[in-house]
């Protein structure tokens, strides 16, 4: 039972995970970039959420349905299904969501199927293998469709990896010019230049550079801070030159 019980919430899960993760990728909004990928990182919060779930709850009550059913309603399996399905409304209800009783209630009649199906193939001593392979092949042929589908990806170019550098706040560059070019000012009697320099550095990979530059009657120098830049990602490149004193 403890087999039949694994695999059944194993099963059940998988689908659920991507029937929904089907609704939230493709939901009309727009053509999104690597559909496919976006497909199985919703798949996977789905999977904890709804696993965790149908693991003891949904186990729980399937062990004390079929219980009864072995006491009440021994030949027929329709009225074990049913009553999980019943179970599966108690989430929506609580909360007084429709989606979440409708969504609960699919999955548990899914997951009381695919019980009843692994346990006539199991006594029957008939390969049960197909109800692992077959979510598997579905999330395989999902992924490559979503892929495929995909707009592609436009070209992550120098002022991509500028905006991306900048748009956080509080730190030391949130004076330097906000596009690649430079700007100049008087800061407590020093004249300031400041810039922002990108150079590629790889295939769509640039160091992008925030560089100062200052002078006065008595004191010069420059300090230069570089960040390397991916699609999505900036780490800390190089550094040199000393703070500025008027900081």
């Amino acid at each position: 039972m403890i087999r039949r019980k694994f695999l059944a919430t194993l099963a059940s899960t998988l689908i659920c995970s991507l029937i929904l993760s089907l609704f939230e990728t493709f939901n009309g909004n727009g053509p999104l970039y690597n559909s496919g990928n976006h497909l199985l990182g919703w798949s996977v919060v789905y999977f904890m959420y709804i696993g965790a779930i149908i693991l003891i709850y949904g186990n729980l009550v399937s062990i004390g349905v079929e219980y009864l059913q072995k006491k009440w309603f021994r030949n027929r399996d329709w009225p074990y299904v049913l009553i999980l399905g019943l179970f599966g409304l108690a989430n929506g209800l609580l909360f007084s969501e429709f989606l979440m009783a409708v969504s609960g209630l699919a999955a548990a009649v899914i997951y009381g199927v695919i019980d009843v199906w692994i346990a006539k193939r199991m006594k029957r001593n008939q390969s049960i293998k197909i109800v692992v392979i077959a979510p598997a092949a579905a999330y395989f042929i999902a992924w490559g469709l979503g892929q495929g589908m995909s707009p592609p990806m436009p070209p992550f170019t120098e002022e991509n990896a500028v905006e991306f550098v900048v748009s956080g706040t509080g730190t030391m560059i949130d004076s330097f010019p906000k596009e690649i070019g430079a700007r100049e000012e008087t800061i407590n009697g020093y004249r300031v230049k400041r810039e922002t320099l990108v150079k590629e550095i790889g295939h769509e990979t640039y160091a992008v550079t925030f560089k100062e530059t200052w002078r006065s009657e008595t004191d010069e120098g420059s300090y230069s801070l570089s960040y390397k830049v991916k699609r999505g990602s900036s780490t800390l490149y190089q550094s040199s030159g000393e703070t500025p004193a008027y900081y």
